[in-house]
């Protein structure tokens, strides 16, 4: 029993978070690695690739267009991540290690649609400029997840209007949200850093007592 996505794991220091890192459009599974490692030092990384080309470019999902997505094939993945997704605690060891989701782009908007799809895996999620992936699915209840979401202000590729929607959405099935609107592009700033910094102190420091 493995996973069938191309993937890195490192362990980090014994109990410690461990951050499942989603990379943006043409990413791979080591692409945020040294963002974990500045978010919360000695935390476990397990970094995903995901198995759609867009002309070489790795993605999580196909897209009919800049914006806009492939709902039926958003979907099959969103499932297919889901299904690895439950066996990884047992398959790398984890125990009560808590595994909060890190995706940037096009990977928070996977993690996104985990979370509207109702995945409950995660002790929390960091969304780095995300667009809303799709609707919530019927019944869905996130219970106090713990979510922080980012969007740039200057933003045209994830204008951020779709991150205060997409915090709407899963305020809606009850998550924690904390939205956050930065001085920004699409690109990530050391403002995006310290944000992802102290809301994840928090969230480690809230499950250790």
């Amino acid at each position: 029993m493995s996973l069938t996505f191309i993937h890195e794991w490192v362990p980090g220091e014994p109990g410690t978070p461990v951050f499942l890192l989603l990379h943006g459009t043409g990413g791979d599974e080591r692409d945020l690695m040294d963002l974990a490692q500045a978010v919360y030092p000695g935390a476990g990384m397990l970094g995903l690739r995901g198995k759609v080309s867009e002309n070489g470019a790795n993605r999580w999902f196909r897209r009919l267009a800049e914006g806009i997505f492939d709902q039926e094939d958003l979907a099959r993945r969103t499932s297919e991540l889901r299904s690895e997704l439950e066996l990884v605690p047992q398959l790398f060891g984890l125990g009560d290690r808590q595994v909060v989701a890190l995706g940037y782009s096009n990977g928070a908007n996977m993690a996104a649609n985990l979370l509207l799809s109702g995945f409950s895996g995660f002790a929390g999620a960091i969304l780095l400029r995300p667009m809303v992936p799709g609707e919530a699915v019927e019944g869905s209840d996130l219970h106090g997840q713990a979510i922080l979401i980012t969007s740039g202000q200057m933003d045209s590729i994830c204008p951020p209007g779709e991150g205060e929607r997409l915090s709407e959405m899963l305020v809606a099935l009850k998550a924690n949200v904390q939205f956050e609107l930065v001085p920004a592009g699409h690109n990530l700033t050391q403002q995006d850093l310290r944000l992802a910094q102290s809301w994840m102190n928090r969230l480690a420091h809230t499950s250790s007592h």
